[in-house]
């Protein structure tokens, strides 16, 4: 059962874009899928990372995402191989067209802590069929064993890489979660560095803000099915131990946004912790006046898209892909 959003598309509600949207309570309870998830995953069975437990984490990653990365290879019908990039081990996705028009850059999610690329094909393998377009996965290095920017400097490899050898290719990145983080961050460094910025970019649940501001890390700490607010803080010490948080290439919503800065899609839910942090960056994109969509998902939570079973999760990821097409066919065309 597919379900209306509540979502934040034009300038007439950016009065709330500081906070959580008027009458949370108010949105409309999603599909029954969702709603079944919510049922019988309490957040209270989300256990926080540390160093006696992180490796018993990753696997259970492992051993839940697996399983749907095999379903949705299997579903999309899309081509994945396994390739070197400037030192960094990648996974490659191909859709299986005769015309691709571009590369997308995807940074995996995981709290910097778990997660790999092969898991996030549940995400990649859809927004590669439904975009048309090739998608190229980092395998970067994981907190604590390597901490900040060990995984922003990777993904960034991999991104100049990319730009270095594909320069005729239209370029995208996109990023949930920490990967979100990351995809920020790459195009922020790509502009410091004088590297051509990518076309567009997606994220999905980003985690922009290590300081972890923001009501919904209260509101919604208990009602997020799959993160709350002590899993957040024992990633963020992991992976930034005694650093300055709130420094942009850590915390990439404090950054500067220059002129020309790639169109953004956002995508968050009303249960989602980290929905004030994508709230609080759309209006840090729209305030310097970068072209920012974000979509507010009602009842819906964290990376709602990581679950097949949601209606909302497929629908999700066309709206995306489509962004994403729509962005790298018009460089394309330019080109």
């Amino acid at each position: 059962m597919a379900k209306q959003t509540c979502s934040i598309e034009s300038n007439a509600r950016d009065k709330n874009l500081t906070g959580l949207p008027d009458n949370m309570e108010d949105c409309r309870l999603g599909s029954l899928e969702a709603q079944e998830f919510i049922a019988t995953n309490p957040a209270s069975a989300v256990l926080p990372p540390n160093g006696s437990i992180i490796q018993q984490i990753r696997r259970d990653s492992t051993e839940f995402f697996h399983p749907r990365a095999d379903r949705a290879l299997s579903l999309y019908n899309v081509s994945v191989s396994e390739t070197i990039i400037s030192g960094i081990r990648c996974l490659e996705l191909t859709p299986n067209i005769s015309k691709i028009h571009g590369i997308v850059l995807h940074c995996f999610g995981g709290g910097f802590v778990c997660g790999s690329p092969s898991e996030d094909l549940v995400l990649a393998a859809p927004i590669c069929k439904y975009s048309g377009t090739k998608m190229v996965l980092p395998e970067y290095r994981l907190s604590p064993e390597n901490p900040w920017p060990a995984a922003m400097d990777d993904c960034f490899t991999v991104y100049r890489e990319l730009k270095n050898y594909s320069s005729d290719i239209p370029l995208a990145i996109s990023g949930d979660s920490a990967g979100g983080n990351l995809a920020l961050a790459i195009a922020l460094r790509a502009h410091r560095e004088n590297i051509a910025a990518p076309v567009a970019l997606a994220l999905l649940s980003p985690w922009c803000d290590l300081t972890n501001q923001g009501g919904s890390l209260s509101n919604n700490d208990g009602r997020d099915p799959t993160l709350t607010r002590a899993w957040v803080l024992a990633a963020t010490q992991l992976y930034a131990p005694r650093e300055n948080l709130s420094h942009p290439t850590i915390s990439p919503i404090f950054d500067s946004y220059p002129t020309g800065f790639p169109p953004v899609m956002i995508t968050t839910g009303t249960r989602d912790l980290l929905m004030s942090q994508s709230i609080g960056l759309a209006k840090r994109l729209r305030d310097a006046s970068v072209e920012c969509e974000i979509r507010i998902w009602d009842n819906l939570w964290h990376v709602f898209e990581y679950y097949d079973e949601l209606p909302e999760s497929k629908t999700s990821l066309q709206e995306i892909a489509r962004f994403l097409s729509t962005r790298l066919k018009s460089d394309d065309r330019a080109c």
